[in-house]
């Protein structure tokens, strides 16, 4: 029976040794590992976001209502495969700049937010 526990200590010692080494490293190593990123620069909340995206949406629907080539075109395109409505879209822009301008600067607040905020900008 000494026999069996002497053995089995053995065993078990490197074995406990490295748990505790690993339960160490854990809660020590890992406070530089997940260190806090900066803070965002202020008014850049989800709240500010939202606040700011509808705003943006509202200044859409409105150009669009009182656009109505613009709406249809859009309507249109809806439903297409992506690649096929982002080169009509493009099209569509050439076509008409004046277009292109207005939603431009429609959008402009959501692009500042971005940039002040160090958000990437969506695909």
């Amino acid at each position: 029976m000494a026999l069996t526990w002497l053995i089995a200590r053995q065993a078990l010692l490197p074995a406990g040794a490295a748990c505790l080494a690993a339960m160490v490293a854990g809660l020590f190593g890992s406070a530089t590992a997940t260190a806090e990123p900066p803070p965002r620069p202020p008014n850049c909340t989800a709240a500010d976001l939202a606040g700011i995206a509808s705003g943006v949406a509202a200044a859409t629907s409105g150009y669009l209502f009182t656009h109505p080539d613009v709406n249809n075109f859009y309507s249109s395109v809806r439903d297409r495969p992506h690649e096929e409505a982002a080169d009509a879209i493009n099209t569509y822009f050439e076509a008409n700049p004046q277009a292109r301008a207005d939603l431009t600067g429609i959008r402009q607040p959501l692009v500042d937010f971005r940039n002040r905020c160090g958000l990437t900008p969506p695909n």
